[in-house]
């Protein structure tokens, strides 16, 4: 009996592993990653390491995400109820155990100090697609509520924390999974219209809502004054509204040009807090006006755009869900941080995908990024989507895939 070795050389086999790989994609991850760096080493230049350390964590978002868009769909979903699982008894296991630092506490020590709440911005779509593509073809108003359920253990254990950030960004992943799965407008409706009503009363009552002593009943003291520091930032300027007058400062004194690389006078007199972190947006658009900040919302508009493209044409609902709910998610990042900054949402600790530090929120970022290339490489079996563009359907066909 005669056996065939695989004589292929081993460059042709490494490069076996990028195929289909979408091309698309990768650009605007390569064209954020580059703001990102050029953001960061101004921001960051008198922070030590930060810059080098920066870069360090994209390599290891790149390394996570090219391991990950390995794994197939069918694995991944194999995968989402043992990550989801594990994500809740790290949480519980945060509220009897856990590390208080900055009056919260949100860390387990389990041999290394983690962050529980940040797996299940991964755990969160995970487990919700996987219940929808069980329940394909037989869903029931029951299944919604189930899903519901999955969704309100972890964010009500993060809030519990207290921590209102990541429980709306965990929250909002959810829910987008829930929506693209088929839930009625009738019921999305009423929350947000009594979401708009209520923000229409808390400012036309600000005045008395904010005064010393008044309790909201359901938000913490700190979530309160956040809420009423966004109405009048100068109720405090030199205290809690600091950091949203010092942002709207740089944003608007960036101009139309910007000051220039390295010559934002907010953000090297340090006069901007956190401006590696939450509030890099800010000296970001002092250096690069507004056409630096159109072309990081194009950026990012065009990856959640591929995002949702890929997500129309995957083979299965698991991955239709995934993709859709992994677009949102990039939405709600971008959205709610320039929100803060700007002056124009209260000031939560979310950061800003590719150009704020962290290394916790870079893998998570690999992590989305990962699923979704693993997602793209699945659906196109004729070449490789390194070929820009192959394949790609138009909008209303994206849409009405979606939607299949």
């Amino acid at each position: 009996m005669s056996v065939t070795l695989d004589k292929t050389p081993w460059h042709r086999h490494f490069i076996g592993l990028f195929l289909r790989f979408d091309g698309w994609l990768i650009l605007a991850i390569l064209f954020l990653a580059g703001l990102g760096l050029l953001a960061m080493y101004s921001a960051g230049y008198d922070h030590g390491t930060r810059f080098i350390m920066h870069g360090r964590n994209m390599l290891l978002a790149a390394g996570i995400l090219f391991v990950v868009a390995q794994i197939p769909p069918q694995r991944l979903m194999q995968l989402a109820v043992p990550i989801y699982l594990v994500g809740v008894l790290l949480l519980l296991g945060v509220e009897f155990f856990g590390i208080t630092r900055k009056g919260a506490q949100r860390w387990v020590n389990i041999g290394i100090v983690i962050q529980p709440s940040e797996i299940m911005k991964i755990a969160m779509p995970l487990i919700l697609a996987w219940w929808f593509q069980l329940r394909a073809g037989q869903l029931r108003w029951p299944d919604f509520i189930v899903a519901g359920l999955l969704l309100m253990v972890p964010v009500g254990l993060i809030l519990h924390q207290p921590d209102l950030g990541t429980s709306l960004l965990v929250l909002a992943a959810g829910l987008s999974v829930i929506f693209f799965a088929g839930l009625s407008w009738k019921l999305v409706a009423p929350p947000v219209i009594l979401g708009v009503v209520g923000i229409v009363l808390i400012i036309l009552y600000e005045p008395s809502l904010c005064q010393a002593g008044v309790d909201w009943v359901v938000l913490h003291d700190y979530q309160k004054t956040r809420v009423c520091t966004l109405l009048d930032p100068y109720r405090d300027p030199l205290g809690k509204g600091f950091h949203i007058i010092q942002g709207m400062i740089a944003i608007g004194s960036g101009g139309l040009w910007g000051k220039g690389f390295m010559a934002g006078t907010q953000t090297h007199l340090e006069f901007i807090p956190e401006r590696t972190t939450d509030f890099i947006y800010a000296a970001y658009a002092e250096e690069f006006g507004l056409v630096g900040t159109l072309a990081l919302i194009i950026g990012f508009l065009f990856l959640i755009w591929r995002a949702m493209v890929i997500a129309a044409r995957a083979k299965s609902l698991f991955g239709r869900l995934l993709a859709a709910s992994i677009a949102m998610i990039f939405f709600t990042y971008a959205f709610v941080n320039m929100g803060m900054v700007m002056g124009v949402l209260p000031v939560v600790g979310v950061p800003l995908p590719f150009i704020s530090y962290g290394g916790t929120a870079m893998v998570t970022l690999g992590l989305a990024l990962g699923m979704l290339m693993s997602i793209a490489r699945e659906q196109v079996p004729e070449k490789p989507s390194l070929e820009w563009g192959a394949g790609m359907p138009s909008a209303p066909a994206a849409r009405r895939r979606l939607r299949a």
